[in-house]
């Protein structure tokens, strides 16, 4: 009987596999609203227009675990039939008639929306969505397959005096005593896992883009010293894809949104972009972290995953590859070719490395991992362009995003039109690059043997290694290397590192005299070991900006200088770091076990450190305060509380990672 059953359900599903084929949804009106937001009740009404393309009895529409969902067809027919899953729509329908449905719902999603904060008096309380590989139908009676394309409006009550911010344009607010009613339009289709909405205490800053595209910034009022270094390049990002893909921007406006705890770096949500508020940075934090990548990579995927969708994840590369592409691209237009050149060298020692154990798979295969869908699809774009050449490889971008806008692809669709623009077969290129197996490690080799030569200019730097370096010649090391690029320098000093015949002392003098703040990072990390005579060297190393170099040279000096640790204390006592603390929490930490140090201020340095496990603290902050609390085994009870609470985190890695120490308490 339960296998009869099984039997039943598996059939009922694969019926509707096709939807698709016999119903195309076409406009949604979306009215949502919410209850008591510490039990995260959410409810309102979602009205669809849709046509019938081939005679059908059902259809059917995606709704994961409702407390309560019922439609209305055509304002006549009543219905609530709902398998936990899904809304069945029983009824005659016939090809080539038009309907509308209004189904009416309430539920507490589980997943892909997250209630941020509400169970305490402070905190930054949020409210926001993440529909790709949640299903935004755990929120919105919707569409799971990325095929079924729909223009969402979306209409929202909430306390007025919190921002909502949703996909498309504000076209209206209206404002009642308690609440307000915002309505968000979008003028074209996407699928409705780009859906989006974001609620918290937010300002905005608006540039407008050289096509006339506002370019909406949010940002946490506190933060408004840090809107500009991490927004930094946006606008000419923006203008840069615009001109360099050759199709207008093909949304109303583009909002870019942080937001706590976030499941990823970002999300680009159609015309609304989220990101993790990790990346909200100051101008020092923008030294060692900043936005700018992950900015120009949710950027790009507006065309690329936005405007054109993938028709299933065997073409995902057609996402992800193009917007790492295309963001390398941007930032080649910010930082230049040596960055650019740079970082395809990085991508291919990863794909390298992959390949040698053995874990290189198709780029159309569906359960490739991401350094195979980013970083193989980048380079396979950066060879199809060396192949075709920039006009046919710019013709045939353009004409595929032009053709199946607003449209679902596969990979063909791409490939036909870079062949009619360049008239060339690429049957064997998508052989040997696309769905071969292993990665194309001789070219990646050669080409990256290329970018060395290039960037190393070896004429210039490497005769010095097999000569004695005097500390005058390092002492002047901006001086003689100031004219080779960021990269090659950092490759370079590695390579000194390692070598035998160089003093170390004498290198690291000299680097330690630079103003290269990167090279004085990659020295603060190699020397944990500080050698007497380059300490007060190392010691300016505490006034780096740089949060990165702060932190490494805080430790690694109270590790090797034993009498001057309060003087180090006091030198960084004011300095917070990232936005997870790094600085802080770390200074905590040592002056808790620095004997002597402040003894009448230990119980407020521990209570500050044990705060920072909190819930009203972002994870990357808790994560920190746990692992330093654990290492000086003063996990009390609310430490030992808020980490067991941790363990049912949204963010699965955070949940893993404070399972994994609740363990070892």
């Amino acid at each position: 009987m339960k296998l009869y059953a099984f039997a039943i359900v598996l059939i009922w599903n694969m019926s509707f596999g096709q939807q698709t084929e016999m119903v195309d949804f076409t406009v949604g009106k979306a009215f949502i609203s919410f209850g008591d937001l510490t039990q995260k009740e959410m409810g309102g009404k979602v009205i669809y227009q849709f046509d019938i393309l081939q005679n059908t009895d059902s259809i059917v529409i995606d709704a994961r675990d409702f407390e309560r969902i019922e439609y209305v067809l055509d304002e006549t027919f009543q219905g609530s039939l709902y398998n936990n899953n899904r809304l069945i729509v029983k009824h005659h329908f016939m090809a080539n008639t038009s309907h509308s449905i209004e189904i009416s719902f309430k539920t507490n999603p589980k997943k892909a929306m997250y209630f941020i904060d509400w169970e305490y008096a402070d905190g930054n309380k949020q409210i926001w969505t993440q529909g790709q590989g949640k299903y935004t139908s755990n929120w919105l009676p919707s569409f799971d397959d990325m095929n079924e394309k729909v223009e969402f409006d979306l209409t929202i009550e909430f306390d007025s005096s919190y921002e909502v911010i949703a996909n498309g344009k504000l076209v209206n607010k209206n404002k009642n005593p308690e609440t307000s009613i915002w309505h968000y339009d979008m003028e074209e289709p996407m699928s409705s896992y780009l859906l989006a909405l974001a609620i918290g205490k937010y300002s905005k800053y608006t540039e407008v883009s050289k096509s006339g595209i506002p370019l909406e910034m949010y940002f946490y009022p506190e933060d408004s010293l840090k809107l500009e270094p991490t927004y930094r390049y946006t606008k000419q990002m923006f203008d840069f894809l615009e001109e360099e893909i050759g199709v207008p921007y093909p949304w109303q406006n583009y909002k870019q949104v942080p937001v706590k705890d976030f499941l990823y770096a970002g999300m680009e949500n159609t015309s609304t972009t989220l990101f993790s508020d990790a990346f909200v940075v100051d101008s020092i934090g923008f030294v060692d972290k900043n936005y700018v990548n992950v900015n120009a990579h949710e950027l790009a995927h507006q065309w690329f995953g936005d405007l054109v969708t993938e028709i299933s994840g065997t073409h995902h590369w057609l996402q992800e590859g193009f917007a790492t592409y295309y963001a390398l691209l941007a930032e080649k237009d910010v930082f230049g070719g040596d960055y650019y050149y740079w970082r395809l060298y990085e991508y291919a020692q990863e794909l390298i490395t992959q390949n040698k154990a053995g874990g290189s798979t198709s780029l159309l295969n569906p359960k490739s991992s991401s350094t195979t869908f980013y970083k193989k699809g980048a380079w396979v774009l950066h060879l199809l362009r060396e192949k075709v050449g920039d006009t046919a490889f710019k013709t045939g971008v353009k004409n595929y995003l032009q053709k199946y806008k607003f449209k679902n692809v596969e990979t063909k669709n791409f490939i036909d039109e870079v062949e009619l623009a360049s008239g060339e077969d690429l049957s064997l290129f998508v052989q040997n690059y696309l769905e071969n197996i292993d990665v194309f490690q001789s070219v990646l080799k050669r080409k990256s043997d290329e970018i060395l030569k290039n960037q190393r200019n070896k004429d210039v730097i490497f005769p010095c290694k097999s000569t004695k370096i005097s500390e005058d010649s390092f002492a002047k090391w901006d001086l003689l290397y100031g004219f080779i690029n960021d990269f090659s320098r950092a490759d370079f000093f590695k390579s000194l590192i390692n070598d035998s015949l160089i003093d170390k002392n004498v290198l690291f003098k000299g680097v330690l005299n630079s103003k290269d703040i990167k090279i004085r990072q990659l020295a603060a990390r190699a020397l944990t070991e500080i050698p007497i005579i380059l300490q007060s060297e190392y010691e300016t190393l505490l006034k780096d900006e740089s949060y990165s170099t702060i932190e490494t040279a805080l430790f690694n000096l109270w590790v090797n200088f034993p009498r001057k640790r309060h003087f180090y204390l006091n030198e960084t006592e004011g300095v917070q770091g990232f936005n997870d603390k790094n600085v802080r929490q770390l200074w905590l930490t040592l002056a808790l076990v620095t004997e002597d140090f402040e003894p009448q201020n230990k119980s407020k340095y521990f209570d500050e450190l044990t705060s920072y496990t909190g819930s009203n603290y972002g994870f990357e902050t808790r994560q920190n305060a746990f692992q330093y609390l654990h290492q000086i085994q003063a996990c009390n009870t609310l430490c030992t509380k808020n980490l067991s609470k941790a363990t049912t985190h949204h963010n699965w890695q955070f949940s893993k990672f404070a399972k994994s120490l609740l363990k070892t308490e």
